[in-house]
């Protein structure tokens, strides 16, 4: 500190102070430092400053460390683009092909392509509202902007969205790995053995992969990590767009009980087959009435694809994690970082939903993969790319468990520094617990629905928008200037898809139905 006050010394009293001068009074020295501390903020709310960028947060008053000095923004642009990436890339891509079935090709597009942008409009406000304050934590950006309430609802925010997202990847896990194994192996369902139970299976996984994972000591780490798990989201990609040239329309579904595996015709209405079928290679018919794409459709369940689709870029929780940990960051650089991240995911997203869709037309299914395993459950490229979607999820766990571990640091402890006993801890604690829920609680997802419903709205677009307007100084923008305004509308959106998602929950389980809404 002593430079520093020296410094502020010239500034205040317009004169470098005598070190031998005993005679400068105590209540001087008071005023130089508090001149200090408010020419510090001062300097923190310009957004030109260096300090504003360089800074990871604001530090504690009376000159403490700053806060999570373990992040020291060594990672690269191209690791940061994995983890993003892997961070938006979730389950959800094998119900998109399900969701262009409801909508068609035209308006899935759009809608794919307006929650995109949507995205990045979100990143910004979000990078924007940091760099005005030098923050990169979600929930320090909350207490900026309300004090203790904003910290603790973005704090709960993260840990509830975050660990239900970590639960379905979980659940997969414990309902895929078993048919995996089984399918490779030919073994029987019922046979008992220790390797086909989901509940072994998932706690295996977490403490052999996921938690040796967790434990790293930056985000940064992960990048290689991230970018297997990319790859194998890639080969899925692949995989589904081979399929489509290899399954005819319509496809004919295995038989298992037939000793000849014979094929049975998935449509049984004749009269539609007879008016509407001719035959090709002596063995299969073709449909011109189930095989046609459909550009434009609106059905009962076309409103529950928007959500699906509006919450296929959650990644918000992670951006600023990653942001700190960017080397050499700027408000630009993280930018372009989540562009590259969103147009990559946007891209594997359409492309995946489009072949998905093009192979099955309305046969398609909410789990793409369920699909396939109607035509042949044995089929090995099929099998494979379950492994890899298996993969593609544990590995995503880890990513998603660092904002969690990060917000109950800032809620529960937020002027420690970092300790490697409770670093440890929180993950034990998390996945144990997580564990728990899936093993425990088959029914789980169904809370995790209404959570997903009104904590990822939070997230997306209401905290953004609500965090922007308030951070930016009004002398730099009014509230009736157009980025204000814009943020505004943002936030009226977000309540809008919250209201919708929790309608459309509360109207499955009233009627009992089953769609899916929201998720990761």
């Amino acid at each position: 500190m002593e430079p520093i006050q020296s410094e502020m010394s010239i500034l205040v009293n317009g004169r470098t102070p005598d070190p031998e001068d005993d005679s400068m009074p105590m209540k001087t020295m008071m005023e130089e430092e508090q001149s200090l501390h408010f020419l510090m903020f001062d300097r923190l709310d310009d957004p030109e400053s260096n300090l504003a960028e360089n800074m990871e947060f604001l530090p504690n008053s009376g000159g403490k460390k700053p806060r999570f000095t373990d992040f020291e923004g060594k990672t690269s642009f191209g690791m940061s683009v994995f983890n993003l990436g892997n961070a938006i890339m979730g389950s959800g891509i094998l119900g998109l092909a399900y969701a262009m079935s409801n909508t068609g090709i035209l308006l899935f597009l759009f809608l794919l392509t307006a929650v995109a942008a949507l995205s990045c409009y979100s990143i910004h406000l979000l990078l924007k509202a940091s760099g005005v304050v030098g923050i990169r934590a979600y929930e320090q950006l909350g207490f900026r902007a309300f004090g203790t309430p904003g910290k603790m609802a973005a704090g709960i925010s993260i840990t509830l969205q975050n660990i239900g997202a970590m639960s379905s990847y979980l659940f997969i896990i414990k309902s895929e790995f078993p048919l995996v194994i089984q399918a490779f192996l030919k073994a029987d369902t019922n046979s008992g053995e220790w390797y086909l139970n989901g509940n072994y299976l998932v706690v295996l996984v977490t403490i052999s992969v996921i938690l040796p994972l967790a434990l790293m000591k930056q985000l940064g780490y992960l990048g290689y990590t991230s970018g297997f798990s990319l790859s194998c989201m890639v080969f899925f990609l692949t995989a589904v767009i081979y399929k489509k040239f290899q399954i005819p329309c319509p496809f004919e579904e295995f038989s298992a009980n037939s000793t000849s595996h014979s094929v049975i015709p998935v449509h049984s209405n004749a009269s539609v087959l007879v008016d509407h079928a001719h035959h090709y290679d002596n063995r299969h018919v073709v449909d011109d009435a189930h095989c046609t794409p459909r550009m434009f459709t609106v059905n009962s369940q076309t409103a529950y694809t928007i959500p699906i689709l509006a919450f296929a870029f959650v990644c918000h929780p992670e951006v600023l994690p990653i942001y700190t940990e960017l080397r050499n960051p700027s408000q630009r650089k993280m930018q372009h970082v989540s562009n590259i991240s969103i147009f990559i995911m946007y891209s594997m997203y359409f492309l995946a939903a489009l072949f998905g869709y093009l192979t099955f037309f309305e046969n398609v299914e909410a789990e793409l993969l369920h699909t396939y395993s109607r035509i042949d459950p044995y089929d090995t490229l099929i099998l494979c790319v379950r492994l890899a979607v298996l993969t593609a999820v544990t590995l995503t766990v880890p990513i998603v468990l660092f904002p969690v571990r990060r917000a109950i640091q800032q809620i529960i402890f937020p002027n420690k520094t970092f300790n490697w006993i409770r670093h440890i801890a929180i993950a034990v604690i998390l996945l144990t617990c997580i564990n728990m829920l899936v093993i425990f609680a088959p029914n789980i997802l169904g809370i995790f629905g209404i959570i997903g419903a009104t904590s990822a709205p939070c997230l997306i677009f209401i905290f953004p928008a609500i965090f922007y307007i308030r951070i930016v100084p009004k002398d730099e923008e009014s509230l009736r200037s157009t980025p204000k305004v814009m943020a505004a509308c943002f936030a009226g959106l977000g309540v809008l898809f919250m209201i919708m998602s929790l309608s459309f929950i509360i109207i499955d389980w009233t009627t009992g139905g089953g769609s899916a809404v929201g998720g990761h």
